[in-house]
């Protein structure tokens, strides 16, 4: 019997260290479809972020950081853009996907959205209803 479970422990073990390798596939610095900035994801207890860690365009006209502008809280209009999160609350759902919310500074409006690994590159799809968008970003 204990050889038994021996056995099963050592053929179970690689999949559960696969499963966690797989759910963080999604670590990393990866740049956007347009070029235009860089978004670190990571892991915080158990569900994924992404921060803006580069763009492009850093600062205004006025040589000031480029801020929150279009964000509809008063508040956070005047937060910079960079460093900022805008992938929150990602959980892996075991199915390769992971689900959470992407906020997009551009019109201040934050979708619903699934990520995904397909090959080198990661599937980032943003949600509006039954409307939904797909970008490809890829390794930085």
């Amino acid at each position: 019997m204990k050889k038994q479970i021996a056995l099963l422990i050592f053929f179970l073990l690689p999949l559960s260290n696969f499963a966690a390798t797989n759910a963080e596939a999604i670590l990393g610095t990866w740049l956007t479809e347009i070029k235009d900035a860089k978004v670190e994801i990571y892991k915080k207890g158990s569900k994924f972020h992404g921060r803006v860690v580069w763009i492009s365009e850093p600062n205004d006209d006025n040589g000031k950081p480029v801020l929150d502008k279009e964000n509809p809280n008063a508040n956070l209009k005047t937060r910079p853009i960079l460093r900022m999160d805008i992938l929150t609350g990602f959980v892996y759902d075991n199915d390769g996907e992971w689900d959470g919310k992407i906020y997009d500074p551009k019109d201040g409006k934050s979708y619903t959205c699934k990520l995904w690994v397909e090959g080198s590159t990661l599937k980032v799809r943003g949600y509006l209803g039954w409307l939904f968008d797909t970008k490809t970003w890829t390794k930085a």
